[in-house]
């Protein structure tokens, strides 16, 4: 979430494409790869790996920060700037990690609402997230929740 601000900061409208993704458009920008290491059935520590194309070559149906801001090599693209931002974004982050309901606030504005979504053979529309940070679903009056874990 705090990633997402610092891109809305340059003027950009990023969309989290729920569990881990950023989007600008239909496109990723970024992603978020979070780890929980286990010892003795105890979590031992988590690990959190931030990719962010900044104004490198992507694949088809990804987007770079240059391209988003509209030049090849806008200056808030490059590497020390862009660590710089992904850094602040994670202190958010951490500030606002004692306050869930705020974070799910948040990121449920940003939240990317595609037409539809296949989930078990069927399309179902997103409706939200849940209070536990689950991706709510809706298909006429049933309901499902998904949950990442990681």
């Amino acid at each position: 979430m705090g990633v997402a601000l610092e891109l809305e900061a340059l003027g950009l409208r990023p969309q989290i494409k729920w569990p881990n993704d950023l989007l600008l458009g239909e496109r990723k920008l970024a992603g978020i790869l979070p780890r929980l290491r286990w010892r003795g059935g105890q979590v031992r520590y988590a690990q959190l790996g931030v990719g962010i194309n900044g104004c490198n070559r992507v694949p088809p149906g990804a987007i770079n920060l240059a391209q988003g801001l509209g030049q090849p090599h806008h200056p808030q693209a490059q590497p020390p700037l862009l660590a710089a931002r992904v850094l602040r974004g994670l202190e958010w982050a951490a500030a606002a990690a004692d306050q869930p309901e705020l974070v799910r606030r948040q990121a449920e504005q940003r939240l990317w609402r595609p037409e539809g979504i296949e989930h078990n053979g069927a399309l179902w529309r997103v409706a939200g997230l849940a209070a536990d940070g689950g991706l709510r679903l809706c298909r006429g009056s049933e309901v499902a929740v998904l949950q990442r874990a990681f």
